[in-house]
């Protein structure tokens, strides 16, 4: 107990208070303020960082685990958060999650996929699968996102993954919309995987599987480098769809697709390289004068990404 400091050495102190599964409470603190060995303070003030830490860390799972504790405490048992992964790559499926836990889980660190590096997502996701009452996955294929634009599929991942839980969750927790064909109450939230706590579990458990997905595929591709990149238009990508062409793995349907395989007009490209290397606001505006000009015999895809990489340009200068 934190009251029996004093007849411990400091060395019994480090070793039964120091380690990180070992949470700080505020009475140990006090106790370590009231000694007045040089090593208890040392450890006070080392602690005191990682108790501000931890209240802080509390605070902000207590937030983001509020509309789950709403509906456990009305009854509800089953409440799946759903996200999905892989609408901005250029090649390669989308991916979602749905997990469902029992109630009054919480696991801390738990946030939005994006904002946590490779290794801590694979560390959450294993003690998510470890945690969850079930985890579904759900995939929209290449073709499918060709077929019916990625916006759709995303949906479609997601109402897969719904449909691939062991349990018929009572209530939906989704990012940003509303899932078509799923029957149970849904709660869209914006940037949910950020202020949810079952939304960023399912971000995370999505992210994860995406990316041990996009690193297989790599074996088969290999010279597109999907293990560094995962499908993303990195510069290095760009590249190697320049140099080899697509692969069955790339959505066709992406107008860059398109741009990157010289499919566009000779107009467009001598647009864009006079855009990229004006110098000065003055030759700046002669390009925009130009495009202008001829805009009329470009297509409205072509005029649509000259006028974005303008308003880039007068931006950066």
């Amino acid at each position: 107990m934190a009251r029996d400091l004093k007849n411990l050495s400091i060395k019994e102190i480090r070793t039964r208070y120091l380690r990180e599964d070992v949470p700080v409470s505020a009475h140990l603190l006090s106790a370590l303020r009231r000694d007045e060995r040089e090593g208890a303070r040392q450890l006070h003030a080392a602690l005191k960082k990682r108790y501000a830490d931890e209240r802080r860390e509390q605070t902000r799972l207590d937030a983001m685990l509020n509309f789950e504790r709403v509906l456990w405490r009305s009854g509800v048992q089953h409440i799946a958060g759903v996200d999905e992964v892989g609408v901005g790559p250029l090649a390669g499926p989308v991916i979602a999650a749905a997990v469902i836990f029992k109630p009054g889980t919480a696991i801390a660190r738990i946030d939005d996929s994006k904002r946590l590096d490779a290794g801590a997502r694979a560390e959450l996701a294993a003690v998510i699968r470890r945690e969850a009452t079930c985890v579904g996955i759900g995939a929209a294929s290449v073709e499918e996102i060709d077929e019916i634009n990625v916006y759709r599929a995303g949906l479609l991942a997601m109402r897969r993954a719904v449909e691939a839980l062991a349990v018929a969750p009572q209530h939906v927790l989704v990012d940003a919309r509303t899932i078509p064909g799923v029957n149970a109450p849904q709660n869209p939230f914006t940037k949910g995987d950020g202020i949810n706590f079952s939304i960023a579990a399912a971000s995370i458990v999505a992210k994860t599987h995406r990316d041990a997905l996009m690193e297989e595929l790599d074996r088969a591709y290999p010279e597109y480098g999907f293990r560094q990149h995962k499908g993303y238009s990195t510069p290095e990508h760009q590249t190697a769809i320049r140099r080899f062409g697509p692969c069955p793995l790339h959505r066709m349907s992406y107008p860059f697709i398109k741009e990157l395989r010289g499919q566009y007009s000779a107009q467009f490209y001598q647009l864009k390289e006079r855009l990229a290397r004006a110098p000065s606001r003055r030759t700046l505006q002669a390009v925009e004068r130009r495009l202008e000009l001829d805009g009329v015999s470009l297509s409205e895809h072509e005029r649509r990404k000259l006028k974005l990489i303008l308003t880039r340009r007068w931006k950066a200068l």
